[in-house]
């Protein structure tokens, strides 16, 4: 696209980006790139804080500039005409006539304002009202002001003040250093206080403390009083004024953000304003301090929205269910919709039939599951509607909560509907692929009752939706618990049903030797590099993709498909999709060499969602993982076929045998495309946002174990192998884990320090890792270089874990910039790590 625009697809909104290199502050050279990703990390946090609200903004088109050039910088109140017509608005009344302001209720949303520069955004202490009138105010705002001669530890010294007399009248504050000079006081008010309430009784607190303490504070906006005082700002509870919302940007020289704190830290005599990577990096390790004051917390629309009867139920801090974004339900979206259907082991097993419907996850338990026949139809009671965030959970709800039992996803996909009356619900479900529902044309009929408790019949109609007949589906069964095996599949491409069993014994054909099991290794290249090497072979370029999943040489004995790790080691109980079943490589014994994907619904690969499969052992485990998470193994070479070794003949050659052993496997099987041409293998990777590319020598032989000039890879994101070798002790939410790990990569001098992680770890994850590294733990430190600050609280452990990490740059010092963790390589031994070009 022209002037380097980009057509990207974020939470089922088309948009268009450009100028993602643009440099925004220029003292610290971020770009538009990174203040849009900051708003997409950031909108889990940041939208309960604004969802409702009218937002201003304060635009830089231009970037923030220096102090002796500052950019341009306007208010926007109306939304441009050019904004998406997704875009929620609302109108307020102005002198002019009515300006439509933005509503920030979704990812897209965020996405488009920061694409806009619209770097501060701005909301009011009150939300609309359901019929589009302003609401009363539901929140305080105290805005603590350091004129000349004082600065941010003053203020919160008067915080403190404030913090006492808020208490005492039953209002918890919670502070946010405003990224700006000061402190922001925030506290929730009690149903009925009108914004003209609010400002009153902010009045009276600042005249209040100022009496108490009139040496240091300042009620009165006159200039002239302020010098060496805090001012206590009162007026922005005004229902026409606005305050830098919670986790905004801020457009000063430096990218600092509007963040909540906790009381211990204003007690920190080395307070200061934080930037937006440190902000992302303590969300992922304490969360949001600011959290009671979301809209989950008693909000308007979390009392009168669809999602009204689903937020009651659940206590956010005792059931891991999935706190709604937004409790109007979500915003609405081009694709087809939703539906999940989830086996649920309560007090009576059942399953939970949802449907996406404006917004939200209409929901039916099911006793007797989905019909197999047209012949019979089966019971299904109406429950509370869901949240759209509900569609992708499992895990165990606790005995005593509602609903508590184990969850696990049946099937999943997209429908087509047909009819939505009150009392009939007409629609053709086309679930996972391989997944047990398949395609059905499925009816709801209501018999009695009302809303929730209402009683339908789920039926299999008889015909689709062309009028030829249906066939009859997999009767439903409860799925295993803990580690019951499963049926094992039979036969090739058998009709959908139960996963294949993870305990199959192998195949009583000798495994190969270890030495012809290991691969070939490709060397890190830059692009330029990649092409001269390419101009240098002679013939037309060799390019595959590189699929951001882990290698796996596949050994096949014409029947069964066994998988080893780049170690050697076995991993064949692992992938049962593959392993458990034909393959299809043909009669002949082979051994391939290809990589074990996992893929995103869009169909992009995904490092972390492989993970989920990657340290797996229990049978159990397996069996439900593998129906959630398929993974698939894409080959690009053959070592040997038939008792023929393979190795010697050059990749041309090598490739045809491959293509025709493959050409009748499984689906989950595949050999990808060839590309002839650097460049256009690079913007194709880019576009379907993949990890880079691999070019290759089509005359190079295959060395087993070698690292050759033959292969090089050129990565598209910036990842680097490390070492673990210490754990730093966690804070607030992450007090029972970790807050971040100390990495090292092999240097001359040992394992040198490459600085430390502490953001991109699910809860899972945290567990899994503080699982393995508890007995690693070590009195001595294994690295070299690591800085005394970075060291003072660490716990060290034995360098033997290798993890994988995404990064921005390498500091002079060697030290990872932005690093973000992506998961543990057991593929790979520390001594194999080395730094990346």
């Amino acid at each position: 696209m022209p002037g380097g625009e980009q057509l990207v697809r974020i939470g089922g909104r088309r948009l268009r980006i450009t100028n993602l290199d643009k440099v925004l502050y220029p003292e610290t050279g971020t770009t538009k790139g990174e203040v849009i990703d900051y708003y997409t990390r950031i909108a889990e946090v940041m939208i309960p804080h604004v969802v409702g609200r009218p937002v201003t903004r304060k635009r830089w088109p231009d970037g923030v500039g220096t102090e002796d050039d500052p950019g341009m910088v306007f208010f926007a109140k109306d939304l441009e005409r050019g904004a998406p017509s997704w875009v929620r608005r609302m109108p307020i009344p102005h002198s002019t006539g009515p300006k439509d302001y933005p509503l920030v209720g979704d990812v897209p949303t965020l996405v488009y304002l920061a694409q806009v520069a619209s770097l501060e955004l701005h909301v009011p202490q009150w939300r609309f009202a359901p019929d589009g009138a302003r609401g009363d105010a539901d929140r305080l705002v105290l805005d603590l002001d350091p004129g000349p001669g004082v600065g941010l530890a003053e203020c919160a010294t008067v915080a403190g003040w404030a913090r006492t007399i808020l208490e005492g009248m039953g209002l918890e504050p919670y502070p946010v250093t405003s990224g700006s000079k000061g402190i922001h006081l925030y506290a929730a008010l009690p149903p009925g206080q009108s914004s003209e309430q609010a400002s009153a009784l902010a009045n009276e607190l600042a005249r209040a403390i100022e009496a108490d303490h009139p040496d240091l504070v300042v009620s009165s906006m006159k200039k002239s009083e302020r010098r060496g005082k805090v001012l206590i700002d009162w007026s922005q509870n005004n229902g026409s004024k606005t305050t830098i919302a919670p986790y905004s940007l801020r457009g000063r020289m430096h990218p600092t953000v509007a963040a909540p704190r906790t009381w211990e830290e204003l007690d920190d005599p080395d307070l200061r304003h934080l930037d937006f990577t440190e902000v992302l990096e303590r969300i992922d390790e304490i969360g949001d301090p600011m959290a009671p004051l979301g809209f989950h917390a008693g909000g308007r629309e979390a009392e009168t929205g669809p999602l009204a009867p689903y937020i009651a139920k659940r206590s956010a801090d005792r059931t891991p269910e999935p706190v709604p974004r937004n409790p109007l339900g979500a915003a609405p979206t081009d694709d087809k919709p939703q539906f999940v259907i989830q086996e649920h082991h309560a007090t009576r097993l059942h399953w939970d039939f949802r449907l996406e419907r404006d917004g939200v996850l209409v929901s039916w338990a099911v006793p007797r599951g989905v019909p197999h026949s047209y012949k019979r139809n089966n019971l299904a009671v109406q429950t509370e509607d869901h949240p759209m965030e509900y569609a992708t959970f499992e895990g165990t709800i606790p005995a005593g909560e509602y609903g508590g039992g184990t969850v696990t996803i049946w099937d999943d996909g997209r429908y087509d509907l047909e009819k939505w009356r009150d009392d009939e619900i007409i629609a053709t479900l086309e679930g996972r692929p391989g997944g047990p529902l398949g395609r059905v044309r499925l009816a709801l009929i209501r018999t009695e009752g009302d809303g929730e408790k209402s009683s339908w019949l789920l039926h299999r109609m008889k015909t689709d939706a062309d009028g030829r007949p249906q066939p009859d589906g997999i009767p439903v069964e409860p799925s295993p618990q803990a580690d019951e095996p499963r049926p094992a599949a039979s036969a090739r491409r058998s009709p959908p049903g139960p996963a294949p069993r993870t305990d199959v014994a192998p195949s009583a054909a000798a495994a190969p030797p270890a030495d012809a099991l290991r691969p070939m290794l490709a060397t890190s290249a830059t692009p330029a590099a990649a092409r001269q090497s390419a101009q240098r072979w002679g013939e037309p370029s060799w390019v595959e993709m590189k699929w951001d999943g882990i290698r796996a040489v596949g050994s096949w004995d014409g029947s069964r498909l066994r998988l080893y790790a780049r170690s050697g080691n076995e991993i064949t109980h692992r992938y049962p999709e593959l392993t458990a079943v034909d393959a299809g490589l043909g009669d002949e014994p082979a051994v391939v060499d290809g990589e074990l994907v996992a893929l995103e619904p869009d169909g992009r690969p995904s490092f972390p969602l492989l993970q989920t499969r990657m340290n797996l052992e229990r049978a159990g485990d397996i069996a439900r993982e593998a129906r959630r998470t398929p993974v698939r193994y894409y080959l690009f070479d053959v070592l040997s076929h038939d008792g023929d070794d393979l190795a010697v003949l050059p990749l041309r050659e090598r490739r045809d045998v491959l293509e025709a052993i493959a050409d009748d496997t499984v689906d989950a099987i595949a050999v990808p495309p060839v590309f002839d041409d650097v460049d256009a293998a690079l913007g194709v990777s880019r576009q379907l946002r993949l990890e880079g590319i691999v070019v290759k020598d089509p005359a190079s032989r295959y060395l087993r174990a070698g690292r050759s000039e033959s292969w090089l890879k050129v990565k598209i994101t910036h990842t680097q192998e490390v070492v673990i070798a210490g754990i730093r002790p966690g804070k607030g939410g992450r007090s029972g884990t970790f807050g971040s790990l100390l990495l090292g990569i092999p240097g001359a001098d040992g394992l040198q320090y490459a600085g430390r992680v502490g953001t991109g770890f699910s809860d899972s994850m945290l567990a899994t890792l503080l699982q393995k590294l508890t007995p690693l733990r070590t009195d001595e430190s294994p690295l070299v270089g690591v800085p005394p600050l970075d060291a003072r609280d660490a716990l060290w452990v034995r360098p033997e874990l290798v993890g994988e990490v995404e990064y921005g740059e390498f500091t002079p010092g060697g030290i990872l910039r932005h690093p973000r963790w992506r998961g543990l390589r057991p593929d790979k031994s520390p001594a194999e790590v080395r730094r990346e070009n």
